[in-house]
């Protein structure tokens, strides 16, 4: 990996930090030729401050460290990706990230699908949703829905209609994101599960 250190007069170049598990930027920093060498020799990311102007280890002082996972440099070999495994808040105000947002897994569209569960199980009063009337009828007919939607599912797997194979592969994930609310989860303790597996 080549970084123009000599692009810029001040022998800076920019580096983006990102968490490495939910893809949240955290913050933006500066490094010099000094603090990449030392973040690749400690793995915890080290800036050269401009305020300070000296080399910045974040978390010297608070002790929330940046444990390098990997290092990615642009195209114009001018800024850096920096993946990382914060070890608490990033901002020096106590928020995760220096946006103030909260570091958590986003998973796009299936996020979004289980805020509108969520809103649909605490108006039950909607006699127009199905979700609501799912969450009416308790935990057996919620079950008992994923149980169906399941055996469809390996129905479905063995026959050629992909489609088919695919919309009750939908189905099921749909009432199993219901299932996991109506047991006071989400996708995001499954995932917990999966990684505390993963050798």
């Amino acid at each position: 990996m080549t970084i123009n250190f000599n692009k810029y007069e001040n022998g800076l170049v920019p580096a983006i930090i990102q968490d490495y598990s939910t893809k949240t930027v955290l913050m933006l920093g500066y490094m010099n030729q000094e603090a990449y060498y030392k973040t690749q020799e400690t793995n915890h990311v080290t800036f050269f401050s401009r305020s300070k102007n000296r080399l910045w280890t974040k978390g010297e002082s608070s002790g929330n460290f940046l444990e390098l996972i990997n290092m990615k440099v642009d195209c114009d070999q001018d800024a850096l990706l920096i993946s990382v495994n914060p070890k608490g808040p990033t901002c020096h105000t106590g928020s995760d990230s220096c946006w103030n947002e909260t570091n958590s897994s986003n998973y796009g569209f299936i996020s979004k699908l289980e805020r509108v569960i969520a809103d649909r199980r605490e108006n039950q009063n909607e006699e127009s949703s199905y979700v609501a009337s799912l969450f009416k009828g308790g935990i057996n007919k919620i079950a008992q829905k994923v149980g169906e939607e399941a055996v469809e599912v390996v129905i479905e797997a063995k026959d050629e209609n992909d489609t088919l194979f695919l919309n009750e592969s939908a189905d099921l994930l749909f009432h199993y994101l219901i299932l996991l609310q109506a047991k006071g989860f989400t996708i995001k303790d499954v995932e917990a599960i999966l990684k505390a597996r993963q050798k």
